[in-house]
């Protein structure tokens, strides 16, 4: 058994919020026995789902495998934020890739956020999409350079929906002291991850994929016809598409050493008295920690608060206190607040914070380790692989070309230096160095 679903009823979606507040497709029956496909994809989350999708729409005997059921791990339980560019900015990328693909990855981002809005618009899926990311700097040293990376994206990249903040402007919208300045980024958004997910399940499904829920992987055998292996089934397949993220460590060792599982944990409040003294408007907001603090508002004026990481396997006792510690660090006055909802989930980060993309095998394609910036470019990086299957090859190989390195220590001791890495990383955030 993974160890990494020790933490959820086998099936079950956890008592989110989310999962409060959205109707679930299917459901899709377990597979049984052989089938045959075009393609077979691994993983019901954004990756898998869209990829699945894509390859339908061409045409393709599409069959896709979930080990639990769609929009189970992170594609529904993350923030919900859906951010512009990659993980790292520009400046960092140019020097890299070089300029030239530092530019075609800043076009492949805002493909990404456009994708999101073509698909629930084409397929009427209720996202409840919403404009508006904060980037909230928790020191005043900090700020000129948000100022200056919103100047960059504006004369290098002709993006001009980003607009700096100083203190005074982003505490008229964030009802902290605890944020010096920072931009906000209204070509980015917010949205609800989970209905995401389950709409473009239902959209994969009527364009002809089948579905497997409760399927889960543990072999897969290369070759000219790989096979996937499942509890009580096989797929016999031309090509295989893993779209595992963290979950897929016992099925390619070389897809371990580069993704690694870390849990992440977010709270969501009772209704608030006064939403507008916590945000005066419907935006998103991230900050500047290295273990980030990222919250929102609900539609039914809640607030949806994530922070805290751990890198074993379990997720603590108590998830709401985990959270509620740095929630009460930002916003001192929801002390006494009550916590209706709090849930953990699984993401992968990988050494550089980049998306790992890469051929298994010839026939065989992954794309993981999103590293909390997935939203967006999961789904695109589940189109790329779809085209890249049929011979479209330029977005995913530009995604294969960036660095990959393994992370120290292997699987075996990957996780206790990370948690140490942490330590040090917290201590900073801590003591403001």
């Amino acid at each position: 058994m993974n160890l990494l679903y020790a933490n959820d009823r086998p099936g079950a979606y956890p008592d989110s919020w989310y999962a409060a507040t959205a109707s679930a497709p299917g459901p899709y029956v377990p597979l049984r026995g052989q089938v045959r496909a075009d393609v077979c994809v691994v993983g019901g989350g954004y990756t898998g789902l869209s990829a699945a999708l894509h390859l339908a729409q061409a045409g393709l005997r599409v069959v896709l495998v979930e080990a639990q059921r769609v929009g189970f791990g992170a594609s529904g339980r993350n923030g919900g934020q859906v951010g512009s560019g990659q993980r790292l900015e520009q400046d960092a990328l140019e020097r890299m890739v070089g300029a030239a693909d530092a530019r075609a990855l800043w076009d492949l981002a805002e493909d990404a956020k456009a994708l999101i809005h073509d698909l629930c618009a084409t397929h009427g899926i209720d996202a409840a999409y919403r404009p508006g990311v904060i980037h909230a700097d928790w020191q005043a040293r900090d700020v000129p350079h948000s100022h200056a990376y919103a100047d960059k994206l504006n004369r290098d990249y002709g993006y001009e929906q980003i607009q700096p903040l100083d203190r005074a402007a982003i505490q008229a919208l964030v009802g902290s002291s605890a944020y010096q300045g920072g931009t906000i980024d209204w070509g980015a958004g917010h949205l609800h991850p989970l209905r995401l997910a389950f709409g473009l399940a239902g959209a994969a499904a009527q364009a002809g994929a089948v579905i497997h829920d409760l399927s889960p992987v543990h072999h897969i055998q290369h070759g000219a016809t790989p096979v996937v292996q499942t509890d009580k089934g096989r797929v016999l397949a031309d090509h295989v598409i893993l779209a595992t993220n963290g979950y897929g460590t016992g099925l390619d060792r070389k897809l371990a050493a580069r993704v690694m599982p870390i849990n992440n944990f977010i709270a969501a409040t009772a209704p608030l008295a006064d939403p507008a003294a916590i945000l005066s408007r419907d935006v998103a907001v991230a900050d500047s920690k290295f273990v980030i603090n990222y919250f929102r508002l609900s539609h039914d004026n809640r607030l949806l608060f994530g922070g805290g990481e751990s890198y074993g396997y379990r997720f603590p006792a108590d998830i709401a206190a985990t959270v509620r510690k740095p929630m009460t660090q930002v916003f001192p006055q929801l002390a006494g607040v009550a916590i209706d909802y709090a849930w953990g989930g699984t993401l992968a980060i990988t050494m550089n914070r980049l998306p790992h993309v890469a051929r298994v095998a010839p026939n065989v394609l992954s794309a993981a380790g999103y590293s909390g910036h997935g939203v967006a470019l999961s789904v695109l990086a589940g189109k790329l692989m779809a085209a890249a299957t049929q011979g479209q090859n330029d977005g995913f190989d530009l995604l294969a070309r960036l660095p990959s390195q393994r992370f120290p220590g292997g699987t075996a001791f990957r996780s206790p230096l990370l948690a140490l890495a942490m330590t040090w990383y917290a201590l900073r955030d801590r003591v403001g160095h």
